[in-house]
């Protein structure tokens, strides 16, 4: 088996699992109703070149910005750095958010999918840090926010500056047959 193979595996063996926390977690999002009729979240076929290994460009004074949710409130982040990479040999940027408090990167972002075949408000996507202190950019993992299954979750909403003009049509996506909001 190759690695590529054994990567995909890997996502396989990630979906199984999360698909198995919403399903009978106590923790999932997914009201009781919809737990009932739960069968598996819709996801892209993976895309092995929608996953990246990036530099990040720290912003030597990390702004604070104040981001909505969908919910109506604010949530602070620290803009902490700018990640470059291509898709579709364009490139491309996203900022990279740093919570103050806790300290934890988060990427909220928008596409060209968003209210079409993904979640109207944006998907996310957690981007570990490697060894050699670059960071994994994986699409295939990017996934719909709390709020896209249950409207009493406050999720905070990508900013502008993190809405791409491109499809990445990679990670979690809504069903054929739901309709988009």
């Amino acid at each position: 088996m190759s690695d590529h193979d054994h990567e995909m595996s890997e996502l396989e063996e990630f979906r199984a699992a999360k698909d198995i926390f919403f399903r009978d977690d106590p923790q999932s999002p997914l009201l009781s109703s919809a737990r009932r009729e739960f069968t598996g979240l819709a996801y892209y076929p993976p895309q092995p070149l929608l996953s990246f290994v990036v530099i990040p460009e720290v912003f030597e004074e990390p702004e604070t910005l104040e981001m909505q949710t969908s919910d109506g409130q604010v949530r602070e982040y620290q803009r902490w750095a700018a990640l470059h990479f291509l898709v579709e040999m364009t490139a491309q940027t996203l900022t990279l958010y740093r919570d103050p408090e806790m300290g934890h990167l988060f990427l909220p972002f928008r596409d060209a999918t968003s209210g079409t075949e993904t979640y109207g408000a944006g998907r996310y996507l957690d981007v570990p840090e490697t060894e050699d202190g670059r960071l994994l950019l994986d699409f295939n993992y990017a996934y719909h926010p709390y709020c896209a299954y249950n409207e009493n979750y406050s999720c905070p909403i990508p900013p502008p500056e993190n809405r791409l003009p491109v499809a990445i049509r990679a990670g979690e996506r809504l069903p054929e047959d739901a309709p988009a909001h």
